[in-house]
């Protein structure tokens, strides 16, 4: 079996078509496309051997303000602008337009689904588990479709109880849906949730806040300089790598 199945890997590297194979796809080649697509930072992008890895599922967190939005607008405008097609599922609906065009996202690239998960659901707790659902049901149907480069499930502002009440067996499923496939698949919260063994989790923070609230209303209107830690999970020896840029400004960033 082990003959044969080394036979048959040979086979598809000579034809070029080993990138299919997840166990084949290599981790932290520089500039292998068919490996990892470019998040659109370079600071990022070297700390990470070219960009986020294909056919797995990793994680931008950090809190309101650290860079999340700005990191996720340079993805989606690199992989548009490569020709790639990217799907948001923006769970609570607060994607905004104009900072899709500033920041060079091809708008008829991008399939932007829109949720109904509320920050604040009151006694509406139910209806938000099942919008909540829905998002997901959502991803599974994007994922399941395929011929798309990224794919992001945005769940940065959703209330946690929602989100922990989820069972992992959740992110499970989703894992296995992308993988061996060339899409990236993206979580976007302010905590760690979910990530597959060869994903990676992205950890944002501002830097720079002066103590007065002039400091504050600058960053706003100027961007962010944020420091960004990446860990992993198969690169024990690269886990928590900084990399530092700088955001521009943008609502809700």
């Amino acid at each position: 079996m082990a003959l044969a199945r080394a036979a048959l890997e040979s086979l598809l590297r000579t034809r070029q078509l080993d990138k299919t194979l997840t166990t084949a796809l290599p981790i932290d080649l520089p500039g292998d496309e068919y490996a990892s697509g470019a998040s659109g930072v370079d600071e990022l992008d070297a700390r990470l051997g070219g960009g986020l890895p294909r056919g797995q599922l990793s994680e931008i967190v950090g809190s309101r303000s650290s860079g999340r939005l700005s990191l996720l607008l340079h993805m989606a405008a690199v992989a548009t602008r490569r020709g790639e097609l990217v799907a948001i599922v923006d769970a609570l609906d607060m994607l905004d337009v104009a900072s899709l065009e500033a920041a060079g996202v091809v708008l008829d690239r991008l399939l932007w689904i829109r949720g109904h998960v509320v920050i604040n659901p009151g006694m509406s707790r139910e209806l938000n588990q099942r919008a909540m659902e829905q998002a997901l049901r959502a991803l599974a149907l994007v994922l399941q479709a395929g011929n798309f480069g990224l794919v992001v499930l945005d769940l940065a502002e959703a209330p946690i109880e929602i989100v922990s009440r989820l069972p992992f067996t959740t992110w499970l499923r989703l894992q296995r849906m992308v993988e061996g496939s060339q899409t990236v698949a993206m979580l976007v919260g302010c905590t760690p949730i979910a990530r597959s063994s060869g994903g990676l989790t992205v950890k944002l923070g501002a830097e720079g806040w002066g103590p007065g609230a002039g400091d504050v209303r600058r960053a706003l209107f100027m961007g962010f300089d944020v420091e960004a830690r990446v860990v992993r999970a198969r690169a024990r020896g690269q886990d928590d790598a900084p990399a530092r840029f700088a955001t521009k400004g943008h609502v809700n960033v």
